[in-house]
């Protein structure tokens, strides 16, 4: 049975994909292999929500897949019950930072914040209100009712907020939350839009804080992680099955040219690796998405941390060639020539569906295209599946738009070229001072 995809859905995948991007709907009509590191994250979403912690790295070389499985873990978490949020490391946007790197983070992530009702972001309001809007039902449905009505329900807020007061600056979250209950009451939008405001790390100042809120602390750098942790805990607790983290482009730490500055980023992931690997954040998953030579790299990557390769060493077990699922790096392998096959004929459905056309190719034609790609010295090793699509939409485009092009001539009238990016670790190297 043919599949019909919506237009907004094909436009997102088909934009996304020429761009060289990960499209961040839809993926579920592009997924192919993985089946072995899929059966792995879903068994950590079971173990989140049973309150343990989960911090994996997913590493792959540029245009592998990373970033695609990253977004369909994200999608897939998200569909059930999980809060996600997701971040892409930068120059200004880091672990931590004299300039306020690690809360832009922070901030990014609370920005993207999203649910399965809110799944393009923006969800941190809409979670209170719905957690409120749950309370008030549970109440009345208990038959309660009155003018005290609004204080019974502040009281079955404050019951849950409190058992917050454990965590590190759990007091403020309470009370933040708590004013936000206030002036949703009261239609006090000024109110709750500095609630909110407090809660995503966008106040600068305490005195400005404490003039808006009353209360005297804000999320800082050195803090926001704390923050993080209340957040998992507290989504647990009214009703979501956990948080997932989901922070890509972790090759940005490696990039940084300042030796104090790097560690002092590896240092703050340490922190989190060692929290959430000890059982003390729960419902919490951080997922980090980086190339081989941030981590393996014994001069400028996570291995230059004496720590982190002690906790990250692979066995020498896992070296010999066996995979190990359970270890914190889950190492995504090349995709199978017939996975290839395979994601080049939902693309071709997807692309026919989209413009309502009959592209000339079909099984054989496909397995043409497949051995042009491969047929170029190191192809095996060096193409990715970023390049293949992108090329393989525009062999696709030109065939649409001129109905007079033949698909043999294009690919081997010299007419279409493959774009391959050898990846080597001297030209990773030589854009830093060392």
């Amino acid at each position: 049975m043919r599949v019909i995809i919506p237009k907004r859905i094909s436009t997102a995948i088909l934009n996304a994909l020429q761009a060289g991007v990960v499209p961040r709907i839809g993926l579920e009509y592009l997924a192919v292999g993985r089946k072995r590191e899929i059966e792995t994250v879903l068994q950590d979403l079971e173990d989140l929500s049973s309150g343990a912690g989960v911090f994996r790295f997913i590493v792959g070389r540029y245009g592998s897949g990373k970033s695609f499985f990253l977004q369909a873990l994200r999608n897939y978490a998200m569909d059930r019950d999980f809060v996600v949020a997701d971040a892409d490391l930068s120059p200004e946007k880091r672990l931590s930072g004299s300039g306020n790197q690690g809360l832009e983070t922070y901030r990014e992530l609370m920005q993207r914040l999203s649910t399965k009702l809110r799944p393009e972001g923006g969800a941190l309001e809409a979670m209170l209100q719905k957690w409120i809007s749950g309370i008030q039902q549970e109440l009345r449905s208990e038959g309660e009712a009155g003018e005290d009505f609004p204080s019974r329900v502040e009281w079955k807020m404050f019951q849950l907020v409190s058992t917050m007061e454990d965590f590190a600056h759990g007091f403020d979250f309470a009370r933040v939350v708590s004013a936000y209950y206030r002036a949703f009451l009261q239609g006090d939008d000024e109110k709750k839009r500095s609630a909110v405001r407090w809660l995503r790390g966008e106040y600068s100042t305490k005195t400005e804080a404490k003039a808006a809120l009353q209360v005297g602390e804000i999320i800082t750098d050195e803090n926001w992680y704390d923050y993080v942790k209340l957040f998992s805990a507290f989504s647990a607790k009214i009703g979501y099955r956990g948080l997932l983290l989901f922070i890509d482009e972790c090759v940005n730490l490696y990039k940084i040219s300042n030796r104090q500055s790097r560690e002092n980023n590896y240092e703050k992931l340490l922190s989190l690796f060692n929290d959430v690997m000890q059982g003390k954040a729960g419902h919490l998953g951080i997922y980090l998405g980086g190339t081989p030579q941030f981590v393996e790299d014994t001069r400028r990557g996570l291995y230059s941390y004496a720590a982190l390769k002690s906790r990250l060493g692979e066995s020498r077990f896992a070296r010999q060639g066996y995979p190990d699922f359970t270890s914190p790096i889950l190492r995504l392998a090349q995709l199978r020539h017939e996975e290839i096959f395979v994601l080049l004929e939902r693309i071709t459905g997807i692309h026919a569906q989209h413009y309502d056309w009959t592209p000339p190719l079909g099984e054989e034609e496909l397995t043409a295209f497949m051995e042009l790609v491969f047929s170029s010295p190191g192809a095996a090793e060096f193409i990715t599946p970023r390049e293949i699509t992108r090329d393989f939409l525009s062999l696709l485009n030109i065939l649409k738009d001129d109905s007079e092009a033949d698909f043999y001539r294009i690919i081997k009238g010299g007419g279409f070229a493959f774009h391959r990016r050898e990846e080597r670790d001297d030209d990773l190297y030589a854009e830093f001072e060392f």
